[in-house]
């Protein structure tokens, strides 16, 4: 994913503009202080779940994030926590997964299985299995 994927999100996003500077930074593979993310989690999958959240959450106001993942071949699982400008926090537990999307579609493979390399390329970061607010106690 490139920043460029990003600009039609940002159009509608509160997200502020030190953290629309640090993800297209992010995204160009440069360090980004509002990004922080475990070291095992693939910067590609943690563009989609930055990518899921704008989407989905286009009124929160974004000014850093912290994603905590765990990456397989074909998911990406965990919590990201969004923080605004005075400190509040919110949490969205997630779960991006190409297999899933592949069944959802009915895409198979020439070896019968579900077909999660096409439904990865056609769907990108819209591969979202699981997308909850999660309480405030978990960010305790």
């Amino acid at each position: 994913m490139t920043f460029n994927d990003f600009e039609p999100m940002l159009v509608g996003s509160q997200a502020t503009a030190a953290f629309r500077t640090d993800l297209a930074q992010y995204a160009s593979r440069q360090p980004a202080e509002r990004i922080s993310a475990s070291a095992s989690s693939p910067r590609v999958k943690v563009l989609r779940v930055i990518a899921q959240l704008l989407h989905a959450e286009p009124s929160l106001e974004i000014d850093r994030v912290q994603v905590r993942g765990a990456s397989g071949c074909a998911d990406f699982s965990g919590l990201i926590t969004v923080t605004d400008a005075f400190g509040e926090s919110q949490a969205f537990a997630f779960e991006w997964n190409c297999e899933w999307k592949a069944k959802q579609m009915g895409y198979v493979d020439g070896f019968g299985f579900p077909d999660q390399i096409r439904a990865a390329q056609e769907f990108g970061w819209q591969c979202f299995q699981r997308w909850d607010r999660q309480p405030a106690a978990q960010l305790a």
